[in-house]
């Protein structure tokens, strides 16, 4: 039986949702997943969390920031949230199946 990771709360706080495209689905051929992750997550935290939370070995983090669009609705306008992504690369051999929840 594998040594299951220390899951702590803040750890749920940090990932807060796969981030599903076209172009994570191509990223998923390279052993990487996407994820959305909290705006103050830094990439050890991001690390560790990916690790406890699906028992994976993770050898790299890169982060993006999509700043958010002014968009207009009814001819309101209004702006979109900032995103920050976390491109995660997995250990070869390893996987993580985001269709599931956690």
């Amino acid at each position: 039986m594998a040594k299951k990771a220390n899951i702590d709360a803040r750890h749920y706080d940090v990932i807060v949702a796969p981030h599903i495209t076209e172009k994570s689905t191509l990223l998923s051929e390279n052993n990487a997943v996407v994820f959305k992750v909290a705006n103050s997550a830094t990439k050890p935290e991001i690390k560790a969390a990916v690790e406890a939370l699906f028992d994976v070995k993770v050898t790299g983090v890169n982060t993006i920031v999509q700043k958010g669009k002014s968009k207009r609705w009814r001819g309101r306008p209004y702006r979109r949230s900032d995103i920050k992504k976390a491109i995660v690369t997995l250990a070869e051999g390893q996987s993580i199946d985001v269709t599931t929840g956690v």
